[in-house]
């Protein structure tokens, strides 16, 4: 483990590749594709000596899927002063030539180190594509998009900051939940969009932390189609602010993608959204829990579809779908 500490650290000293100061920009390749690779809940702690193999984990699944950009969807490094972890982390994505970009879970704001302090520490990391936007609740709040071959923008990478605990406590307790701050700021960014695109919205994905609370009816719901295991209860906020309905009412999200849950790791459609979990990027400690790995989903340049599976640090690929085509009846 210390070598590859060393070998990181020499990385992100020479990184120039892909840096924050030159914001890559995100485009389908010659196949009309474009692969993400969600990695969650790696809880890394270099000073407990916890969830170090995270690491090598996330190093070997970028290797064997090659994606187009990661997106890290919250706890990723979660102790007293995370920077060395993020620097570790930034050497593997500069090493692999993989941009990449973070939202934050309930954890990142457990400690002294704020959130806001997190925003500007992974927006200035080699490779980082963090920009939030400001003048809204939360601090990893900002929109990604990918081009086609006329650097026409052709879909839409929401990510958002879903927040940590309920701000209304003790008479609300539980976790938080999105503001209307950001929804206005979803349906402005999603009504821009749509409106240079001839009206129509543009295929979209959003990446946050903490379910939303309609992940339980999407699971629940009669006749529904699900690929993989909800072995806990869906820790979602205690109040629903409504941003599942903004989306349906926009038109352009097809799939959120969430972590929080970590023996959780189904995706379900409910009223033609995808609702999914990532996969715990950290080993487990029970034999019957999900093996660490990421969750990889490609989209079609100009369809409103795309394919998703597991890749599993052993190389193994399970639960793999395509959206909408597996779940019609």
């Amino acid at each position: 483990m210390r070598t590859i500490y060393i070998q990181l650290f020499f990385l992100l000293l020479f990184a120039g590749t892909v840096n924050a100061g030159n914001k890559m920009t995100l485009k389908f390749n010659r196949n009309g594709e474009f692969k993400i690779l969600q990695f969650t809940d790696t809880h890394i702690n270099l000073a407990a000596k916890a969830n170090l193999k995270s690491l090598e984990i996330i190093k070997s699944v970028v290797e064997q899927e090659k994606p187009d950009l990661v997106v890290l969807t919250g706890d990723i490094v979660t102790q007293e002063d995370p920077q060395e972890g993020y620097q570790l982390l930034a050497g593997i994505f500069n090493s692999t030539k993989t941009p990449w970009a973070i939202v934050f879970g309930n954890h990142e704001s457990e400690h002294s180190f704020t959130r806001k302090a997190l925003a500007d520490l992974v927006e200035k990391l080699p490779g980082c594509l963090n920009v939030n936007v400001g003048g809204i609740n939360g601090n990893s709040n900002f929109l990604l998009t990918i081009s086609g071959d006329r650097n026409k923008v052709e879909a839409l990478l929401y990510c958002m900051d879903s927040n940590s605990y309920s701000n209304l406590k003790p008479s609300v307790d539980g976790y938080g939940w999105f503001d209307f701050s950001q929804i206005e700021w979803y349906r402005k960014s999603s009504g821009k969009y749509t409106r240079l695109n001839n009206g129509i919205p543009l295929p979209a994905l959003a990446f946050f932390h903490i379910p939303l609370p309609e992940y339980i009816q999407g699971f629940n719901q009669k006749n529904g189609r699900v690929f993989g295991v909800r072995s806990e209860d869906e820790c979602c906020p205690a109040v629903n602010s409504g941003m599942f309905t903004a989306m349906l009412e926009c038109g352009d999200v097809m799939g959120t993608f969430v972590g929080h849950d970590h023996i959780n790791d189904y995706i379900a459609v409910y009223h033609n959204i995808a609702l999914a979990y990532g996969r715990v990027s950290k080993i487990m400690k029970n034999p019957e829990d999900p093996l660490a790995g990421g969750r990889v989903i490609v989209l079609k340049q100009g369809k409103r579809k795309f394919d998703t599976w597991i890749r599993e640090f052993n190389g193994n690929k399970v639960l793999e779908c395509s959206y909408p085509a597996s779940f019609i009846h």
